[in-house]
């Protein structure tokens, strides 16, 4: 039985149309040492509510599943990424993220 977890974004930052246009991404950019271990959580399959919170009104745009179990960021390691995090290192990375699609 997939578990359910609540995936929080902005429209001007990734919107749930843009995870429709794309078909997949990775979940990149969580810098919340408790949201990193929350994803470690997730499993194949899991599904996600896709929240807007500054919307009017707020609330969930869409759906989205998991698609790869958590896995190194990889903008915390691209010296261009607002993300990246010159104290994280390959062979010990800080941050983890999953990857998504839209249902």
């Amino acid at each position: 039985m997939p578990r359910h977890w609540l995936f929080k974004t902005e429209p001007d930052t990734f919107s749930i149309d843009d995870l429709e246009r794309v078909g997949r991404e990775e979940w990149s950019g969580v810098r919340s040492f408790q949201a990193r271990n929350i994803m470690r959580e997730m499993k194949l399959g899991d599904l996600g509510f896709f929240y807007h919170s500054s919307t009017k009104p707020p609330g969930i745009a869409g759906i989205c599943r998991v698609v790869a179990e958590a896995h190194p960021d990889s903008t915390q390691f691209d010296k261009r990424s607002e993300y990246y995090d010159r104290t994280s290192k390959p062979a010990d990375p800080r941050r983890w993220c999953v990857d998504v699609d839209n249902l």
